[in-house]
């Protein structure tokens, strides 16, 4: 179903944080700055929610308060909650909103509602009936973001068009002091029980000594449940070790050399159900070794999540075709870009907030988790990615270098030819 935030330039700064681990207060204007005959609106009355089953519903019990000295002629109450829920019903007071990912915050279906009515100081209200969140088979980590205004807060620009609710209005009634909160913005995270499939596929590679062929390995999530990391939080990272007997030439982005194998990181902070990474490598076949064996492989961290370990690791094999020396088992050599990642790629899978791992989320909105994948490889869910680079080899210029001598070299034996007949 969809549904709606703010508009996309006003609410950077809240919906930003969508993401944070715990209850966040944001938003809450420096007293030195406060109007003292204007109003003050917060919103709370709701903890955060844990053991949801897919499948399920929850109320949201939310409260909405006036801290200030001046009455407010009217409240708009914006609830937005990430890919893993969605609305049950939206009261027809209320519009409804699919918004895409972007600026490293995940997909989100948003509801803003319209109470035209004067909220008192001193007064906490709560709608009359508490807006209900059903969990879908996908849900796992979650956010739920809170958000009380004055004013209307416009539709997302980078969501689909809102949708009005077909649902009963609501009101808002007075409630009991104790509930009323203290910010205007509040993110809590939403729980549920669920599990996902986390895999790697392995490659299979052929090729002569001296050649440079392509290797493509891929992590995936199978789900049911998509994952999103916390901001801050290391999200999942893949350890690729080539066959011996090569040496990288290519890295693709978001990998880093660690010893024989590289360390592959996540370009967003949230997978979906389905959706997948790609690394692509550029490998040269140095000299010919028996038996040769690579691997593709998760990270040995606990992950509870994922409780099948059958499909954690992966081979690379390599099939040495024609003549060529041979050599003894043994790690893989750098080429020259065996040791470079992506600018600003964060192998270790940390996600940060606005640049760090990425605000995942599906590209192009309701995409279930489709990807797509650049022309490096990489394979992302949508949105601005976290870590970006490439690591190609340079060999334009020296291509250019070796024409420009070749060509001087055919003038000085034209010249000296010439000089011999005269």
């Amino acid at each position: 179903m969809p549904i709606p935030p703010h508009n996309r330039r006003a609410s950077r700064a809240a919906v930003a944080a969508l993401g944070a681990a715990g209850l966040i207060a944001l938003a809450a204007a420096p007293a030195a700055f406060a109007d003292e005959a204007a109003p003050e609106l917060v919103v709370g009355g709701i903890e955060p929610i844990d053991g949801v089953q897919p499948g399920g519903t929850f109320d949201l019990p939310v409260t909405v308060a006036n801290k200030g000295t001046q009455a407010s002629e009217k409240v708009w109450v914006t609830y937005a909650v990430t890919r893993g829920l969605d609305f049950a019903e939206v009261p027809s007071n209320c519009r409804a909103q699919q918004v895409r990912s972007y600026d490293e915050m995940p997909e989100r279906w948003t509801v803003a509602c319209g109470f035209d009515q004067v909220v008192e100081p001193g007064v906490v209200y709560t709608p009359e009936r508490p807006l209900r969140v059903k969990a879908l088979d996908r849900a796992f980590n979650d956010e739920l973001l809170l958000r009380v205004d004055e004013n209307d807060p416009g539709p997302d620009e980078n969501g689909l068009p809102p949708v009005a609710g077909t649902a009963p209005a609501v009101k808002l009634v007075e409630g009991q002091a104790g509930g009323e909160g203290s910010a205007r913005v509040v993110i809590l995270p939403v729980t549920s029980v669920n599990t996902a499939d986390f895999q790697v596929t392995g490659a299979a590679l052929r090729g002569r000594v001296g050649e440079t062929v392509p290797m493509k390995v891929e992590f995936i999530n199978a789900g049911p449940a998509w994952v999103m990391a916390k901001v801050g939080e290391r999200t999942a990272r893949v350890m690729v070790t080539p066959p011996a007997g090569t040496s990288v030439v290519k890295v693709p982005g978001f990998c880093k050399a660690k010893g024989d194998a590289y360390e592959c990181g996540m370009s967003q902070r949230a997978l979906n159900e389905d959706g997948r990474e790609t690394y692509a490598f550029q490998l040269k076949i140095d000299k010919r070794v028996a038996h040769t064996k690579g691997s593709v492989a998760l990270s040995t961290e606990a992950r509870p999540v994922d409780p099948d370990k059958s499909n954690d690791k992966a081979d690379i094999t390599l099939d040495v075709t024609g003549g060529g020396s041979t050599g003894s088992p043994g790690g893989s050599t750098g080429g020259s870009g065996g040791s470079t990642s992506g600018s600003g790629g964060s192998p270790d899978g940390s996600s940060g907030g606005a640049a760090g791992g990425a605000a995942g989320g599906p590209a192009g909105g309701a995409s279930n988790g489709a990807s797509s994948t650049g022309g490096d490889g990489t394979t992302a869910n949508g949105g601005n990615l976290a870590e970006t680079g490439s690591s190609a080899l340079p060999i334009t210029g020296v291509a250019a270098a070796a024409v420009v001598t070749g060509a001087g070299m055919l003038v000085i034996v034209r010249r000296r030819r010439a000089q011999s007949r005269s």
